[in-house]
């Protein structure tokens, strides 16, 4: 089942409109998350909302917004201030230009949505547009607002649907001058950059995002099993930095590194079995998608003790 849409309204290109639904195209929820606890009790810790003078809790429906405009001093903007300030983008994605993808600095982007038509009607209009911007190969620039905000947001064909990209405003952008005015300047000689083009060349190659693995989760659901056994939990040994005296050489030895075979992993060893009582207590995390998989397969009492 889809997420639910994060904002559902219109898309136009001049006289040509649509009704559209936009959701989030990225998801964070598979990742283990942790609870913070109380150590003495092993309770988990829950956060109220308080007068800051009074310490007293407040209920929700108390709790208006408010800008400091100077210290401790606010002014309250409530929901239906904010209603009047509403913008022709709080319900439409007006496309104003046209660019080339190129064009779009990488800082600029935030995050993808997927841009789809809502319910049965407007998907001729919606072909129309997609269509368009993908003949035309550029990307498309509207604005949308979300979370009580306007964005920038950059449209382009993917599959049957659109990829919108929210973009920053410049002013969000810091500039770089005041991080890279430091760095010294660095003669770099043509033998150098020879022996780096070589060790490019070796690990050139496309972007495959199945070949990459969340190597820290992974590591995360090492910790919460070995925890979960019982087993102590020994640090490992962290990677340590080298110094580079001769750069020459550490190219020489990179290229050196690089061309040699990489050598036959070592068979990983078997585990060992775990008791039936202690098949619960071992069952191995994998992440919030596959425990629950995992759960869902579960024998049941009657089925294990026929099985005993």
């Amino acid at each position: 089942m889809a997420p639910r849409a994060n904002w559902k309204g219109f898309l136009r290109l001049s006289l040509v409109t649509c009704p559209v639904a936009l959701y989030p195209a990225t998801s964070e929820s598979e990742k283990i998350s942790f609870n913070q606890l109380n150590r003495q009790t092993g309770h988990r810790i829950k956060y109220l909302k308080v007068d800051a003078d009074t310490g007293d809790e407040v209920p929700n429906e108390d709790i208006v917004k408010g800008y400091e405009f100077d210290k401790g001093q606010y002014i309250e903007v409530t929901k239906e201030d904010l209603e009047e300030v509403a913008l022709d983008s709080t319900r439409t994605i007006e496309i104003d230009e046209f660019v080339d993808k190129t064009d779009i600095d990488p800082r600029y982007l935030i995050r993808p949505y997927y841009l789809r038509p809502d319910g049965k009607a407007g998907h001729d209009a919606f072909a129309v547009i997609r269509e368009t911007i993908r003949e035309m190969d550029k990307v498309a620039i509207g604005r949308v607002v979300l979370t009580n905000r306007e964005h920038i947001i950059a449209l382009e064909p993917l599959d049957k649907g659109l990829m919108g990209t929210l973009l920053r405003y410049p002013y969000e952008v810091r500039d770089p001058k005041e991080y890279f005015d430091e760095i010294q300047e660095v003669r770099v000689t043509k033998d150098m950059l020879d022996l780096a083009r070589h060790i490019v060349d070796q690990k050139a190659g496309s972007f495959e995002p199945d070949k990459f693995e969340d190597q820290y989760e992974k590591a995360l659901v090492d910790l919460i099993n070995q925890k979960r056994a019982g087993k102590v939990i020994r640090p490992t040994e962290r990677p340590k930095g080298e110094n580079v005296v001769d750069l020459m050489d550490a190219l020489r030895k990179s290229v050196g590194r690089e061309a040699a075979p990489a050598k036959e992993a070592k068979p990983a060893k078997k585990p060992k079995k775990a008791s039936a009582s202690q098949k619960e207590m071992l069952m191995p995390v994998t992440g919030k998608k596959s425990v629950k998989e995992a759960a869902a397969k579960k024998p049941t009492a009657g089925a294990r003790r026929k099985s005993a």
